[in-house]
């Protein structure tokens, strides 16, 4: 378990997608067009990570204009599709920003989020991550993959660095 302090250190968060803002599963329609399922409950943490200053930046191995449309509706900062080497696109993000390995968060759910797991200074996951993620993950949402469990994360992050019931209230008037 991460301190407060480490936690407050984090300034951007990486984000997969398949299996982590969706349910991992891949649709096509009639035409072959790639379709994705979006939990609508995911946007109200990336409003708090932006409120609070976090950056984000979706790191995907596919491509896909459902993504990139929801991604835009989002405002992420970085939307990085068909990337076949994260490691090596995260160590050059890292290098071009002056970034430390302690100022990146990951949200992923699966084998080929590992490697740059090990690169961050926070990892969540959803409940139906791998085992092996689930092994190196700092907080493992009880929420699955394209069900809110980005949100989850979000939430369990500001909420350690005390930022969420402020950043809610701020942005939604809940008076959390």
């Amino acid at each position: 378990m991460k301190s407060k302090e480490q936690l407050e250190k984090i300034k951007y968060l990486i984000i997969d997608v398949d299996g982590t803002l969706t349910d991992a599963g891949i649709y096509y329609d009639e035409n072959g067009n790639e379709l994705k399922k979006f939990s609508t409950k995911d946007a109200a943490g990336f409003s708090a990570a932006h409120h609070v200053g976090i950056k984000i930046m979706i790191l995907t191995g596919r491509e896909c204009y459902a993504t990139t449309r929801r991604m835009g509706e989002m405002k992420v900062e970085y939307l990085v599709q068909n990337c076949k080497d994260k490691v090596k696109y995260m160590q050059n993000f890292m290098k071009e920003n002056g970034l430390a390995q302690c100022e990146m968060g990951y949200l992923g759910d699966d084998l080929n989020d590992l490697p740059g797991m090990r690169m961050c200074g926070f990892v969540g996951c959803p409940a139906d991550a791998c085992k092996e993620v689930k092994k190196v993950a700092d907080y493992i949402s009880d929420i699955k993959g394209g069900y809110g469990a980005v949100r989850d994360m979000i939430a369990y992050l500001l909420t350690e660095r005390g930022e969420w019931d402020q950043a809610i209230s701020e942005i939604y008037g809940t008076g959390v």
